[in-house]
């Protein structure tokens, strides 16, 4: 994949989409139409002919996750602190990941078999939601701390409730693979801040 900035926007767009989706069904909120799809179809998509294509082949399905982005990289003082700990949070696990040969391999194996389910069955099936949630149950959360979630806790304790929430921050993990492969570095939001602020705006221009 090409080391580009515009990469490494659409990764982190898709990552902070996910990530308050995560916030959302922990809050007992609705989530935005075609947003949960977009989110765990990305999860199958390995081998893409470009970036875009991990989700749906639109920047538009993004578009929450730019405005986000560009709230979170803007000069307003009010920023999502809880969203931005989990993006953290997040890189790392992903970064734990990429250093794992066995963890890597036993997670593209389990992808491999969602690719075949998924020939039967949508991506939004509560059984598929549960197998994904079982990969990041199984191989992700045990790599570091475990990503602690705030929410309603009447919400947290349903199990459909909290196999959402890990299959989303699955998506969010993968997303993070793109991130990485395009040459996304944390202190890029330190040293190329203002340059990823200006890509994310110019999408979301295109998307007005």
């Amino acid at each position: 994949m090409n080391q580009s900035i515009s990469t490494q926007v659409l990764a982190l767009s898709a990552i902070c989409l996910a990530v308050r989706a995560v916030q959302q069904i922990a809050r007992g909120e609705a989530l935005e139409s075609g947003v949960l799809q977009t989110l765990l179809q990305s999860i199958a998509e390995q081998n893409p002919a470009e970036a875009v294509d991990i989700y749906g082949g639109k920047l538009a399905n993004l578009a929450g996750g730019y405005h986000i982005l560009a709230a979170q990289l803007g000069d307003q003082p009010r920023k999502d602190l809880e969203l931005t700990r989990y993006v953290m949070a997040v890189l790392v696990l992903e970064r734990l990941l990429n250093k794992s040969k066995d963890s890597l391999g036993a997670v593209g194996k389990r992808i491999e078999r969602l690719q075949k389910q998924l020939q039967h069955f949508q991506v939004t099936d509560d059984n598929i939601i549960a197998s994904i949630a079982d990969i990041y149950v199984e191989h992700i959360s045990p790599l570091g701390n475990r990503i602690q979630i705030a929410g309603v806790p009447e919400q947290l304790k349903q199990s459909a409730v909290q196999q959402k929430i890990r299959a989303l921050l699955l998506a969010a993990v993968r997303s993070a693979v793109l991130w990485r492969q395009a040459g996304g570095r944390r202190y890029h939001f330190l040293f190329q801040r203002k340059a990823l602020l200006r890509e994310t705006q110019q999408v979301l221009q295109q998307l007005a």
